[in-house]
């Protein structure tokens, strides 16, 4: 089962905040390997093929959202 609302609640501005933070001084390409470590790691924790795959299918844009 995917879960898309906000499960973060008042938690979500200060995670965003330190993802943000994480990135703070490193180069385009540091920050896409932080980025692919990053999901490969939460990957691990959620640890469940079917539900990875239908969270990486509503993760990418659509014809009609890309922009």
């Amino acid at each position: 089962m995917m879960i898309l609302d906000d499960k973060l609640g008042r938690h979500g501005d200060a995670f965003y905040a330190e993802l943000m933070d994480l990135h703070e001084g490193l180069t385009p390409d540091q920050s896409h390997a932080l980025n692919a470590r990053l999901v490969l790691i939460l990957a691990n924790e959620i640890a469940d093929p079917a539900r990875l795959t239908a969270l990486m299918q509503a993760a990418r844009p659509t014809a009609a959202t890309k922009g």
